[in-house]
């Protein structure tokens, strides 16, 4: 039985947290951790509680600060090399990652053997619920120019919602991974395409969340597709091995 585990980052999510927890559960065998930034909220707080109730199941890492997206993940994946799961998930806390997609994620890497299996809101049309024009066109035009530079063969190019098999993460070199915001994950797509990993999308319905405050801004967003031209010089430049 492979072991899998779902990381969750959070800030502010005490109005998702425990909703997103039990539902997962219910419907998709998986341990989760969640990664808190030092919520003012009491997300943490939440969670602890919880544990009591899926003791072995759900486990928590506590942070200081907002110290980034991405080495909140990159802590979550060294926590679960440490522990030897066979498959690592990203989720989000706020309900706009169905889990009920986790299994076909899952299925994606089994089944299709891939390394990574991506939740893509656009392999297949538009697939994203309750977004102003605005900011589905800066995501969508977005990911063509990620693909334009960097030639990912990757319709969702800043997806956050994937299943990594654990033996072709442990290979990526962390301390190669420069973008801390949303553009981490634009840098690992990369990073897993340029070490010639199995890619794999599947194609999902994104809604917005309806509760709690978002944590993307215009700015954010920005900063990840400016800084794909870092990605793609630094890249002339790096030996692509597996560490």
């Amino acid at each position: 039985m492979d072991k899998k585990i779902v990381i969750i980052p959070t800030y502010n999510e005490k109005e998702n947290i425990e909703n997103i927890i039990r539902t997962t559960f219910s419907i998709f065998d998986t341990d989760i951790l969640i990664i808190d930034d030092n919520s003012p909220d009491k997300t943490a707080d939440i969670v602890k509680k919880m544990m009591n109730e899926f003791p072995d199941k759900l486990f928590i890492q506590e942070r200081k600060g907002k110290l980034g997206l991405g080495t909140a993940y990159i802590h979550g994946f060294k926590w679960a090399f440490e522990r030897n799961y066979d498959f690592i998930f990203e989720m989000d806390a706020d309900f706009s990652h169905d889990p009920n997609d986790l299994k076909r994620l899952y299925d994606a890497c089994i089944v299709q053997n891939a390394d990574l299996a991506i939740g893509s809101r656009y392999c297949e049309g538009v697939n994203v619920l309750h977004w102003p024009m605005g900011r589905l066109l800066m995501s969508f035009y977005g990911s063509m120019y990620v693909r334009a530079i960097l030639g990912i063969p990757v319709m969702d190019t800043t997806a956050g919602f994937k299943c990594y098999r654990a033996s072709a993460l442990k290979t990526v070199d962390f301390s190669k991974i420069h973008h801390i915001g949303y553009g981490f994950q634009i840098e690992m797509k990369f990073n897993m395409y340029k070490l010639k990993y199995k890619i794999v999308e599947v194609s999902i319905i994104f809604t917005d969340r309806r509760l709690g405050t978002s944590k993307m801004s215009s700015g954010i967003f920005k900063e990840a597709i400016f800084g794909v031209i870092g990605i793609k010089i630094r890249s002339w430049f790096k030996k692509w091995e597996r560490v």
